[in-house]
Parts: C-alpha cells; sequence; structure tokens
C-alpha cells in the first residue's frame, strides 16, 4: 500500500479536462450526487462517456432534510448535457431495501457495474462543539448518513462490481490520511466521520485485491458547492468576491475538479497501482495532467498545511 502523495510523476496515463469516450460501454453510480462533489463526479464521468446513476434523496417533488433545491433530475439532466447518459434513482442509502432494488435495477438493465463512488453526505454539523456539548441525536445522525449509508452501498453493489474485471470504488472524503491524522476537524463526529471513510477505501482495498478491482478514498480541496457559494454570499461567476473577507477561498475548486479526477482513475488501465491509498484532487491533477474548469491545478491540501494552518498571509502562487 502507499502511502498518501505519492507516486506522482507523470505515468502516461489518460488526460482528463475535455469531453471524449474513453468511459464509454462504463456504468457508474455515483451514490450521493444530487449536489456538490458527487454532482460534479457525475458529470465528468458522464462526459468521459459513461452511463451514470445518480442517486440521492432530493427529487423535484421531495426534498431531503437538507432543505436544498438540488435535485438528481437535474444531475442527471447535467451527464447528459456532457455527453453520458444520466439515470435518476430516488435512494435513502440507510434503507438496505431501497440499495438493495437499486443494485438489482442496474444490474438488470445493464449487466454489469465498473464504478462505484460512495459521496453520500447530507448531514448537519455543530462545528466547535465537543462530543459532550454536542447534541447526540445529531452527532449520531451524522455517523449514519456520512458511515452507514457507504457500508450498506457497499454491501448491496460491490458484488455486482466484482463480476467484472478491473472495478473501481472510490470513497469521497474530506482531507488526505496524512492531512486527517495530525489535525482536528472541528468537530468530533465530522472528524471520526471523514476518517472513517478514508479507512474504509484501506479496507475494501485488501478485500477488492484478489477480484482485480481496485479501492482509493478521495478528496477535494476547498469545494465551490452550492452549499458554499451560498455560505459565502456569492455564485460560480462571482466566487472571487469571497476572497476579501475570506482570502485563503482563493485556493478553492470547482466540483468538476474532483470530478476530473475521478474520470482520470476511471480511464487509467494501471488504476491498481492506487489500491488502497488516500488521494486529492490537486495530487492527481499533477499526475494525470487535468486541469479545473479555469485552466488552473489548486493544490488545496498542500497549501492549507503550508500557508493556511500555520497562519501566513494568503498567496496561491505555486499553488494553483
Amino acid at each position: 500500500m502507499r502511502t498518501s502523495h505519492s507516486r506522482l510523476s507523470d505515468p502516461g496515463g489518460p488526460r482528463s479536462g475535455t469531453t471524449g469516450s474513453g468511459l464509454a460501454g462504463k456504468v457508474a453510480l455515483v451514490a450521493g450526487a444530487t449536489r456538490g462533489a458527487g454532482r460534479g463526479i457525475a458529470v465528468q464521468l458522464g462526459a468521459a462517456g459513461a452511463t451514470v446513476y445518480v442517486t440521492g434523496r432530493t427529487t423535484g417533488s421531495e426534498r431531503s432534510e437538507m432543505g436544498r433545491p438540488e435535485t438528481i433530475e437535474e444531475t442527471a439532466a447535467l451527464v447528459d448535457a456532457a455527453g453520458g447518459r444520466g439515470i435518476a434513482v430516488q435512494v435513502d442509502h440507510l434503507v438496505p431495501d431501497q440499495v438493495s432494488a437499486l443494485v438489482g435495477r442496474i444490474g438488470s438493465e445493464q449487466g454489469a457495474l465498473h464504478i462505484l463512488v460512495n459521496d453520500i453526505w447530507g448531514a448537519e454539523i455543530e462545528w466547535n462543539r465537543s462530543v459532550w456539548e454536542s447534541s447526540l441525536e445529531t452527532g449520531l445522525r451524522t455517523l449514519r448518513l456520512a458511515v452507514d449509508t457507504h457500508a450498506i452501498t457497499s454491501h448491496f453493489a460491490i458484488p455486482l462490481l466484482i463480476e467484472t474485471p478491473g472495478g473501481l470504488v472510490i470513497e469521497v472524503t474530506d482531507g488526505t490520511n496524512e492531512y486527517n491524522a495530525v489535525n482536528y476537524r472541528v468537530s468530533f463526529f465530522y472528524d471520526l466521520a471523514k476518517a472513517a471513510v478514508n479507512r474504509m477505501a484501506f479496507a475494501l482495498a485488501h478485500e477488492l485485491a484478489p477480484h482485480r478491482a481496485t479501492a482509493v478514498s478521495l478528496t477535494p480541496g476547498w469545494l465551490r458547492s452550492e452549499a458554499m457559494l451560498q455560505a459565502h454570499g456569492v455564485t460560480e461567476a462571482t466566487w472571487r468576491d469571497a476572497i476579501a473577507h475570506s482570502p485563503h477561498f482563493a485556493i478553492s475548486e470547482t466540483p468538476s475538479f474532483v470530478g476530473r479526477a475521478v474520470a482520470a482513475l476511471a480511464q487509467d488501465p494501471e488504476v491498481a497501482r492506487w489500491n488502497g491509498t488516500s488521494l486529492s484532487s490537486g495530487q492527481l491533477a499533477r499526475v494525470y495532467g487535468f486541469t479545473d474548469l479555469d485552466g488552473s491545478r489548486p493544490d488545496a491540501w498542500r497549501y492549507m498545511t503550508e500557508v493556511q494552518d500555520p497562519g501566513l498571509p494568503a498567496d496561491v502562487t505555486g499553488y494553483r
């Protein structure tokens, strides 16, 4: 097993960042694709030609407890527009019967599953509160949404995935193993959830290797998700306005960046070399040569370690 930030030389693998058909004939399940990283991943898999099942709880007629307006139907339409085929399926990944039915549908409709992306989240966090000050109900709900959902989905989806050699499982998290090992993530429950997801990929790597399949954990950097943009009072078109009151926001990235990381991994014939590792979008951009939508390659985790966390003035020179 390699550690985070290993193998940074360019292996001559596939390039991402443009539309293509490198994943034509491939079937992906992006669990938790309503918005944010999941939506970005689904769209970029579609841009590479994949058929993508996009799941979540919010549809055009029903919202999840998060109360946000983005829907799985919108994500599926974006996958179509990118050149792939998007299939929206409402699923609560805490309900085993719903996940089992989803995988059964994929099997009957497609006959295979090549890529599984576990990006389920949808939790509320009580920041800057100790475990004893936090609501136990809210904290345990966070763990269920962030951890149980991934385990339930893997339980049902991986048997279909390993029927075809070369399958790829990606556990989407926040923070590399290297970063999370020495940094408290400002909430007991959030810290535990993200560490658990990284460890899931490590465990799955051992279980999948005999089946010629690969598992990794993958983190975006400071993600300009719909919720993050709203919190800063900006849009994607005006995101730089937020730098005035949050200078380190200059290192942020679009959901497409981590999406291109997934598409690059999925098209790499030597992807098994990453098995069990903790990866970041910025790290993989240096390896595979893809960029964010603006042509930059933001390396958020290196920036946070070397600039933000030591309290240095915001300066993204050399980091994007």
